[in-house]
């Protein structure tokens, strides 16, 4: 991206990652009122297919359309979209088995197992710090979870499949993240996030035939009535324009100084949760939500220091693109 279309304008970044935040939980709040109407797969392919539009336009006015139809790594594209989709529809089978601030604290989990597979994979070094992070983010996490599987009065096996299942979500976004900074080295930011969406509709397609093939009524598709259809499709949408505003915000303010306001997804969580679900979160839930964002906050200003070690010994070898 051309220098001259980027800003350090701090104030319209937080606001616009904020907004971002708050409508991709609207979107998860959408998608959890519809998910004893329709299956995961099915609600993937809403949120996919009507997200691909108004990515589409938003691509167009701002000149890069080019850019986000250009492929260079194909494979690469595809591994992100089959790992992204995966994710995409455990979550959203958690949804439908787990209170919405349990999934966002589960989910905070992705940048623990990413520090984890980018030594694995990327083979970048990870000291002291950045382990002992990771230790307390998945003790947080551990935390959030353990009722689930701990048998009891109170013991559900379904809320204990949900658990399992945004848990798995988590780990494969990770290697999502993994993928994308891989992509960002041969492919834009325009391509990354058109091209998952694309792909999102094309694979979660592959799951109209599999509830009839297994038997299996909680897979199989639905025909929804209009109420069910418009929240998936507003679902879709909003998702899109979530999408838009979080790739928009790093237009004006630096990666590291925009992810701390990740966490306020528990804060939107909870609230829609209340007022939509009335859903409380417990006090396990936010002592392991608040570990998990102080190992998170840990990992990022971390992260910060380092990018500006290179930045120092590397002054002339500008930064990769940001992924959306």
């Amino acid at each position: 991206m051309p220098a001259s279309l980027t800003q350090n304008r701090p104030g319209r970044a937080i606001a616009l990652k904020l907004c971002a935040i708050f409508l991709f939980m609207v979107m998860a709040a959408l998608i959890k009122a519809a998910s004893g109407h329709v299956p995961p797969g099915q609600a993937v392919f809403f949120r996919s297919l009507f997200a691909i539009p108004i990515i589409g336009l938003w691509l167009w006015q701002s000149g890069h359309l080019h850019d986000g139809l250009k492929v260079n790594n194909l494979f690469g594209h595809i591994w992100r979209g089959l790992f992204g989709t995966t994710a995409m529809g455990l979550t959203f089978a958690g949804l439908a088995l787990l209170p919405l601030p349990e999934v966002t604290a589960i989910g905070y989990a992705t940048p623990m197992f990413t520090v984890i597979f980018a030594a694995l994979f990327l083979g970048e070094r990870v000291r002291l710090f950045r382990l002992s992070a990771v230790a307390l983010g998945l003790l947080g996490v551990m935390i959030v979870i353990a009722p689930r599987l701990t048998l009891g009065a109170n013991f559900s096996a379904a809320a204990t499949y949900g658990a399992l299942m945004v848990l798995a979500a988590s780990i494969l976004r990770s290697l999502v993240q993994i993928h994308v900074r891989r992509l960002v080295q041969t492919d834009s930011t325009s391509a990354i996030v058109f091209y998952f969406s694309l792909t999102a509709t094309c694979l979660s397609l592959l799951t109209l035939p599999l509830g009839w093939l297994i038997q299996t009524p909680a897979l199989t598709w639905t025909a929804p009535g209009i109420e069910v259809l418009g929240l998936i499709i507003c679902a879709g949408l909003i998702g899109g324009v979530a999408q838009i505003l979080v790739t928009s915000s790093f237009r004006f303010g630096s990666a590291s100084m925009l992810a701390p306001f990740d966490y306020s997804s528990m804060i939107f969580a909870s609230l829609i949760g209340w007022v939509v679900f009335s859903e409380v979160p417990t006090a396990t839930i936010l002592l392991g939500a608040g570990l998990v964002i102080s190992g998170g906050v840990l990992i990022i200003w971390r992260e910060r220091q380092l990018g500006v070690d290179r930045s120092k010994s590397k002054p002339n070898v500008p930064p990769p693109g940001t992924p959306g």
